[in-house]
């Protein structure tokens, strides 16, 4: 049901708000976990090596798919909030239609491109045309991963952490499953996993925008019926989206050129590095999923001019996310060979010793970079795009020109060394940017 994040206790609001969405974070997750527990456990370490390496490419095509998503959000939320239930309308149905133009360009230039993004990034030879198998039937399913974006967009902006969480919870689950009957009772490999995912994800897209449209049309019942696109909204939603996608972007593209130096030292390093950086995305996507919730509840205060409780949700977003790191940082810390084990069996010691020495430097700075998503979610729920995006290319530029320049010292370990350094500059200039204040305003009026 729709929630007004604008009335009552911050703490219990935000927090139970959060909860279904970070909920809904980790069986986001588990499809491509499974995808790469299964091709690791059940076809061949080439195999892990190949979806890892798939992964970092994905990661451009859900870059957009989260801008899309924080664009429809962020305008909804605003007018959710300020009780204006026919832009509300409005807004939702031109981001639904600008976004299948994007995704008809993104599929088109995806399959085009497959070959030359996997040899952009070195990929070896012996993990190629699994890599290329793999992206090519996860680029057929983007418009399931984008309109099911837009729909969960639209459901937190509203208040309703709950609904999309039940749909993606039952079809993460039946991925699973469908992952290892496809390996192993249909003796498919890396196209077995792609398959199952595509299916899955494409059952909870319908699903849970079949749900939107009843929910939107018993919201605005009583409004006369109006049109399906205006242009003025179109450019809310692009000064909203382009920002978020941009600077999902920068994350990715520093990903994939870190893949190329990783690339560089072997399948071995590969598969290790791909299982860390699995439950490291795991982590990090959890604390930014917490930071939409925050995002979300901003746009709405923003949206009734209720500016105090932001600053609460900016305090308690930050308290409950650190909390929640500190069990995670040790368990990755005193035990990572357990959790590496995870993804890694019977395979060489060097990706064991690879997955161990990024979780060990990079997991105690977690709490670091928890500081960075929640104050960019406040910057970014406002409409304040400029100063999030700027602390996330500097972010970027340190990750990527400092692994090109300590891996030459320190090999994999110069690597992994950068992050902690990257995500430290870009939390101090996210916390002066939230404490100056500007985003103190309203954009949708």
């Amino acid at each position: 049901m729709n929630k007004d994040l604008t009335e009552g206790r911050v703490a219990p609001i935000l927090i139970k708000f959060a909860l279904p969405l970070l909920l809904s974070m980790v069986f986001q997750q588990l499809y491509n976990i499974a995808d790469s527990l299964v091709a690791g456990k059940f076809i061949s370490e080439e195999a892990l090596a190949a979806v890892g390496n798939s992964y970092e490419i994905t990661l451009i095509f859900i870059a957009f798919a989260f801008g899309c998503n924080m664009g429809t959000s962020i305008l909804v939320s605003q007018f959710f909030g300020a009780k204006r239930y026919d832009d509300v309308r409005l807004a939702i149905t031109t981001s639904y239609i600008s976004t299948f133009v994007l995704v008809v360009v993104l599929t088109i230039c995806g399959i085009l491109g497959t070959d030359g993004l996997l040899s952009l990034i070195n990929t070896p030879q012996e993990i190629f045309a699994d890599s290329a198998l793999y992206l090519d039937i996860y680029i057929y399913g983007l418009v399931f991963l984008f309109f099911y974006n837009l729909a969960t967009g639209v459901f937190s902006a509203l208040g309703d952490s709950r609904t999309p969480f039940v749909f993606l919870a039952i079809s993460s689950t039946a991925n699973i499953f469908m992952d290892i009957l496809f390996v192993t009772a249909f003796s498919m490999g890396v196209d077995g996993v792609a398959w199952a995912t595509f299916i899955c994800q494409g059952v909870s897209c319908i699903l849970a925008n079949a749900v939107l449209v009843k929910r939107i049309s018993s919201m605005t019942k009583s409004l006369e019926k109006g049109r399906l696109f205006d242009s003025r909204m179109f450019f809310k939603f692009i000064y909203l989206a382009v920002p978020s996608i941009l600077q999902q972007s920068f994350v990715s593209v520093g990903n994939i050129l870190v893949q190329t130096i990783i690339n560089s030292f072997g399948s071995a390093v590969i598969a290790g590095y791909s299982a860390a950086i699995k439950l490291n995305n795991l982590v990090i996507t959890s604390t930014t999923t917490l930071a939409n919730a925050v995002s979300s509840f901003t746009s709405q205060n923003i949206g009734a001019a209720k500016y105090n409780r932001v600053v609460s949700g900016w305090r308690v977003g930050i308290a409950f996310t650190e909390c929640m790191l500190i069990p995670i940082i040790l368990l990755f810390t005193l035990g990572a060979d357990l959790v590496l084990r995870i993804f890694l069996d019977d395979v060489s010691s060097l990706a064991m010793a690879t997955g161990r020495s990024f979780l060990l430097i990079v997991a105690p700075f977690y709490l670091v970079v928890a500081i960075k998503n929640i104050s960019d979610a406040v910057l970014r729920g406002a409409g304040d795009m400029k100063p999030f995006m700027a602390d996330t290319f500097i972010d970027l530029l340190l990750r990527v020109g400092l692994s090109w320049l300590f891996s030459s010292y320190w090999g994999t370990v110069g690597i992994w060394l950068s992050w902690p350094v990257g995500w430290s500059v870009a939390t101090v200039i996210s916390i002066f940017f939230y404490l100056s204040g500007h985003w103190k305003k309203r954009i949708v009026a």
